[in-house]
């Protein structure tokens, strides 16, 4: 149980040193634009103090940490050249976690949006 246990939080280091070697990788003009673009939203997603999905909502809230951050990760790490992101691996493992507000806007952009179209669905039905 130990084992597991502290292979989890390797794994969460991992995870957060990449989210940061990402961050640095979507401002580095060396970074390919493809990569940059994924790179700039995971890490945005990452650091983000507001979840996509809220984490109290059960299951779901914590599958999107889950899934999202980790399948971003593994395909902004596919895309970036390995010396570069050995090189932002290097520079995160010194550096400390940006916050980014512009993705907490969005973030809080889309429920509004979506709250908006739910309630506007609602409305127009005639059972109201």
């Amino acid at each position: 149980m130990r084992n597991r246990l502290t292979n989890a939080k390797d794994w969460a280091r991992r995870i957060g040193r990449d989210a940061l070697a990402l961050w640095i990788a979507a401002r580095d003009p060396r970074t390919p634009f493809a990569a940059r673009l994924v790179a700039a939203a995971t890490a945005a997603y990452a650091f983000s103090p507001i979840d996509l999905i809220p984490d109290v909502i059960p299951v779901l809230g914590l599958l999107d940490d889950l899934l999202i951050l980790p399948l971003g990760i593994l395909l902004a790490v596919r895309l970036i050249p390995p010396p570069l992101l050995q090189e932002f691996r290097s520079r995160a493992a010194t550096s400390s976690r940006p916050r980014s507000i512009a993705a907490a806007a969005v973030i809080v952009a889309l429920w509004i949006a979506a709250l908006a179209v739910t309630g506007w669905f609602l409305l127009r039905q005639p059972w109201l």
